[in-house]
């Protein structure tokens, strides 16, 4: 038995003369979208697949198709004859060019045995030479594949006695899930590194010289270094020693530096200049045995270009890594890996000036590197490097993955003076936004993959934030939008309980809440342990202690005294949380009553104006009809109808009504809060609804004056008769006038099923709320018949992505992140609203 052994991701070549076999292999041993065959591409482009003038279109569509999988990390089998090295190469190339591995397989079937099958067929028509000269050809090729560039070359004599495995790529770790501590450059700072372990949590494993051969941690943590172990410090072979030690025993993992790659090159016997550090490694190792020396050589020449870890969220590589290469084995890969990316200039000092990749990098990996030195660690897009110059006096720094928070410990001395001065690039403080970061089409990176922001979406929501919204600082979360449940069979009814629960057991939820949806307008309170705390934490000067703003990023209130009486009374009923929680700040989702507080003016211009003309109107035009039906006109079934719009004017003004009280100030006014999203260093989207209500429940306990209660049902998906016990009280809530209520996952904000997120809630209203929202003659049959063909794809998959930047943007204030990257977040969250949706949904 003959087995080959693929790399995961390659690119393939089926070499053989026709009638080899080459395609009853294909079918046999790869998936039919794997492989693509000339035969069909020449019937593609020609109608016709032996039709050898289309040959040369063929294979250009063939490379087309082909690159398209490779560039989306797909493998590629070529069913062609391959037999002329042109051919060949033009795959070879192909391959490079995506940085995939080529492989040849060739099936040696005897010249006799592939024409006796050519006669056979129906649809081939050459003669005997053809084949001659394609196994002339195929004898020539066969010992030089190797050198045309495939990586691996299989003769196959018996197809049948075949069988295919599949290795994976040495720099694929995806199965290290951590957690990580991931370690810069050293450059031979043996004592520094000792005491960063240290400051790590780790245990030194010393032999009997007292020299540390390897470290242990008792949370079982692995350590990554990313390379540049040597070169310039006091001690580059104690600090091999050590990370070999701690690599042989599993507790480590590292990438080569350049540094480690000149060395090896000089131990081999290569010619190399000595310089940057060489020669005092070189020194150092004189003292050691030579088979210290030999093994450090071994050891160096097998360490892998990059490393993909934790499921492809972490690479780590030491001069970093763009995404098209994440994955990727070649020789370019391993370049960029090891020196970065030059844009062939140099600088003042004589070093190549290196190209800000970083600045361009939207990958959803995160990627860690070193190998340029900066004072302080440089956290750019989704990068990080690492390499802080302790072997000049600077520091060697620590990531510790998933935390994302570093550890440091200071040089004891300056070891090596910099050819180039330590200066730090322009990096953005914590407080400094940019234009360029909301402007344009945008591809924000979310913990749940990219979100695309259209240009246009972005200027909309430009012009928003720029003259109308609070200070950036305070402005850390949007709610995500909502969808309505699948549109309803219930007659009467466009919504109805039956479908919400439907919807999320479709998607895997087992358990839900049903929360009363409240007669008020969406708020977000930022409320701070007093105004000291606020300037200390989100550096405002402005004497306020936080904020209450809308949806849109606004204030909810114009008087800054009314919003700073408000968060009086929040802090006040808060109470014990700050010390409870450790925080000198609080994040509220909330619901503010009553709804024309905020849309006082949208009631009056829209709702109201509609409500007053039809109630002017329908009845003159009803005493017309009536006189009409007096004098003996046909006019009974117009009456009728007319009868029924003013009917239905006046359901649609009892109906905003209900949502519309005076208030003086705050006299009247109330919060309904359902959930604490966050508070310092944490976000509570992992807590379930049930822990984010009764916390609430003890701010209306504390101040019933001030907030408002949120009615509930949990209702387990898989009991009928809970579901219909919360159905009854929906239809009892909206009855009785009540909007609707708002189902969720139980499990909490962050719920996910099979990987992906969920709705983060389907509101399901009440048929006279929705009177307000479609107008007072939407419950007329014909009018709901048409209203039931309603698309909620888009919708629905607006709130997903809004719901993924809100719980990024609340993940990164948790973690710290520059304001920045929070506020790139929250304004996508703006900019999705202006993506067109039918608004009644």
């Amino acid at each position: 038995m003959m087995n080959i052994d693929l790399p995961e991701l390659s690119l393939v070549a089926l070499v053989g003369i026709s009638g080899s076999g080459k395609s009853t292999f294909a079918r046999a041993h790869f998936k039919p979208t794997e492989v693509l065959s000339s035969d069909f591409f020449r019937g593609l482009v020609a109608d016709d697949e032996n039709d050898q003038t289309a040959t040369k279109d063929a294979f250009d569509a063939l490379g087309h198709v082909a690159g398209i999988r490779l560039r989306a990390g797909r493998r590629v089998v070529v069913d062609a004859t391959n037999v002329q090295k042109h051919a060949r190469a033009e795959l070879v190339a192909l391959a490079r060019s995506f940085d995939v591995l080529p492989v040849a397989i060739v099936l040696d079937t005897p010249e006799a045995v592939a024409w006796e099958r050519t006669r056979t067929r129906t649809d081939r028509t050459f003669e005997r030479h053809v084949l001659r000269r394609q196994s002339q050809e195929l004898r020539r090729s066969l010992r030089q594949l190797g050198r045309e560039g495939f990586r691996k070359v299989y003769v196959v004599s018996d197809p049948a006695d075949v069988t295919i495995s599949y290795e994976r790529a040495w720099n694929d770790r995806r199965e290290l899930t951590g957690p990580f501590d991931i370690i810069g450059d050293v450059h031979g700072c043996h004592a520094e590194l000792e005491s960063l372990l240290t400051e790590l949590g780790w245990v030194l494993v010393r032999d009997e010289a007292g020299r540390p051969v390897d470290a242990t941690h008792p949370d079982g943590r692995q350590a990554v270094f990313v390379g540049d172990l040597v070169d310039r410090g006091p001690d580059s072979p104690g600090v091999l020693r050590l990370v070999m030690g701690m690599t042989d025993s599993g507790h480590a993992l590292c990438v080569p530096g350049n540094h480690e790659q000149k060395l090896l090159r000089k131990l081999r016997g290569r010619q190399v200049t000595v310089s940057h550090g060489l020669a005092e490694t070189l020194e150092q190792l004189e003292s050691e045995t030579p088979e210290f020396v030999d093994e450090a050589a071994r050891w160096i020449d097998k360490l892998v270009s990059h490393l993909r870890l934790d499921g492809g969220r972490l690479v780590v590589a030491h001069a970093g890594l763009k995404e098209e290469y994440h994955g990727r084995a070649s020789g370019r890969v391993r370049d960029f890996c090891l020196y970065g990316e030059s844009t062939g200039e140099t600088d003042e000092y004589g070093l190549p000036v290196r190209y800000p990749w970083a600045r361009d990098y939207r990958g959803s990996a995160m990627v860690v590197y070193g190998h340029v030195p900066t004072p302080k660690v440089e956290w750019v897009n989704n990068t990080v490097c690492l390499d802080t110059g302790a072997v000049f006096g600077g520091e060697l720094t620590a990531l510790r993955y998933p935390e994302k928070t570093f550890v440091a410990v200071p040089a004891e001395r300056t070891y090596y003076e910099p050819v180039k001065p330590l200066v730090a690039e322009p990096v953005r403080d914590n407080e400094t936004l940019n234009l360029a970061d909301v402007t344009g089409r945008r591809h924000v990176r979310t913990d749940d993959g990219t979100v695309i922001v259209d240009a246009e979406s972005s200027a909309a929501a430009l012009e928003v934030m720029s003259r109308f919204a609070i200070d950036p600082r305070l402005l850390l979360w949007l709610p995500p939008t909502m969808s309505p449940p699948s549109t309803s069979s219930v007659e009467g009814y466009l919504e109805y309980p039956t479908e919400a629960f439907a919807d999320y057991r479709a998607a895997g939820v087992d358990t839900v809440v049903c929360e009363e949806k409240h007669m008020g307008s969406r708020a977000v309170v930022l409320v701070c342990r007093d105004q000291a705390a606020a300037t200390t934490r989100f550096g405002v000067s402005d004497g306020s202690s936080g904020a209450v703003y809308t949806r849109t990023g606004r204030s909810f209130f114009s008087d800054a005294a009314l919003t700073e009486t408000l968060l009086a009374r929040v802090r006040a009923a808060a109470g014990t949380l700050f010390d409870e929680l450790d925080t000198d700040w609080l994040l509220l989702d909330c619901e503010l009553l009553p709804w024309s507080a905020k849309a006082g003016g949208l009631i009056r211009t829209q709702y109201a104006a509609a409500g007053a003309a039809a109630r002017s109107a329908l009845p003159v035009a009803l005493a017309a009809l009536a006189a009409g039906v007096d004098r003996g006109l046909d006019l009974t079934a117009l009456r009728a109808r007319t009868a029924a719009r003013a009917a239905n004017a006046d359901d649609f003004t009892t109906a905003y009504r209900r949502y519309c009280w005076p208030t003086n100030d705050l006299d009247g006014v109330s919060l309904a809060p359902f959930a604490l999203l966050a508070a310092e260093g944490t976000t509570f989207a992992d807590r379930d609804h049930g822990w984010h209500l009764d916390i609430c429940d003890r701010l209306v306990t504390a101040d019933p004056t001030t907030f408002r209660s949120t009615d509930r049902r949990v209702v387990d998906l898989s009991d009928p008769s809970a579901e219909a016990e919360a159905t009854t009280w929906w239809l009892d809530l909206t009855g009785a006038g009540g909007e609707g209520m708002v189902i969720k996952p139980y499990a909490g904000l962050s719920t996910r099923t099979k990987g992906k997120l969920v709705q983060p809630g389907i509101k399901c209203r009440g048929r006279e709320y929705l009177r307000i929202i479609y107008g007072p003659d939407y419950t007329a049959p014909e009018h709901l018949t048409r209203l039931r063909d309603r698309n909620l794809n888009r919708k629905r998959g607006l709130a997903l992505r809004e719901h993924s930047l809100g719980l990024t943007a609340l993940n990164a204030l948790a973690a710290g992140e520059p304001l920045w990257r929070i506020h790139e977040l929250v304004f996508a969250v703006l900019a999705m609203e202006s993506t067109p949706t039918d608004p009644r949904l």
